[in-house]
């Protein structure tokens, strides 16, 4: 069996590194070989290239994915813009064809692919595909990162709405990227509105992280893991590639026997 899913959010800065990073983690601890991928991350220095595409490399440590980094991250652009037009600016031409090649590659050598995509979901990847092109052309799922904030009903909803005319919506992350005002009143009842009115899965709300190590994202992510949830990311076998061995379960279906070393 083969599990992928594309992260996507509702705006940029809702904490979609965070989440897949969690996921990562747990699923990892679970005894599966995590393969990660950040198509295209912007505000990459020019200097630094790839080296300073932190989300990618965030990802790769907390999968312990050995992929070579220009695999997780094909396309790391210098300006903080939408990837059509950081591509555009520094004179650089996004091929999806590229970036299936590199996934499918994750996904020979890895049980779970996670796809992270940069923005919301119509952020433009180039001049012709948004970010809902790619995860089509993926064939993937997708997990909806969204913000604790006044607002997140109707962007929340509008995502899904948008996104469900051409994929499978696994759920919605409500998460908070920064320390929540319990005060605020949205923040309170955001969980029980988009419970009763968008029709996906809600998964969290998910804690405000103050550290990023391994141990803080282990927690997240066995709360936002479910049974459900790696259900819904269960690939039908891709043409030319090989299920592993299936692994045991535990009683929520949850794999939990390592594959390998990285599931240690």
């Amino acid at each position: 069996m083969k599990w992928a899913c594309f992260v996507t959010g509702t705006d940029t800065g809702v904490g979609k590194t965070v989440v897949t990073a969690a996921l990562a983690v747990a699923l990892r601890q679970r005894g599966l070989r995590v393969g990660v991928m950040k198509p295209a991350e912007t505000d990459c220095p020019l200097e630094q290239g790839r080296e300073g595409a932190h989300d990618a490399q965030l990802l790769q440590r907390a999968a312990r994915c050995l992929a070579p980094l220009e695999l997780v991250v094909p396309y790391a652009l210098p300006l903080p813009l939408a990837p059509a037009l950081s591509a555009e600016e520094a004179g650089v031409t996004i091929e999806p064809g590229e970036i299936v090649r590199c996934y499918r590659r994750l996904l020979a050598t890895h049980d779970v692919v996670l796809v992270e995509g940069a923005g919301g979901l119509l952020v433009p990847l180039t001049a012709q595909q948004t970010m809902l092109d790619l995860a089509v052309t993926l064939r993937l799922p997708l997990l909806v990162v969204a913000r604790n904030v006044l607002g997140v009903i109707n962007h929340t909803c509008l995502t899904v709405a948008v996104a469900s005319q051409r994929a499978r919506v696994l759920g919605v992350v409500l998460n908070h990227p920064a320390p929540p005002d319990e005060s605020d009143p949205a923040v309170r009842s955001n969980a029980a509105a988009l419970r009763r009115w968008c029709p996906v899965p809600l998964y969290g709300p998910a804690p405000y992280l103050t550290d990023l190590d391994e141990e803080a994202l282990a927690v997240l992510g066995q709360q936002l893991l479910s049974a459900e949830l790696l259900e819904g990311m269960a690939l039908d076998v891709a043409e030319g590639f090989d299920a592993p061995a299936a692994a045991s379960t535990d009683e929520e279906g949850i794999p939990t026997e390592p594959l390998n070393e990285a599931g240690a």
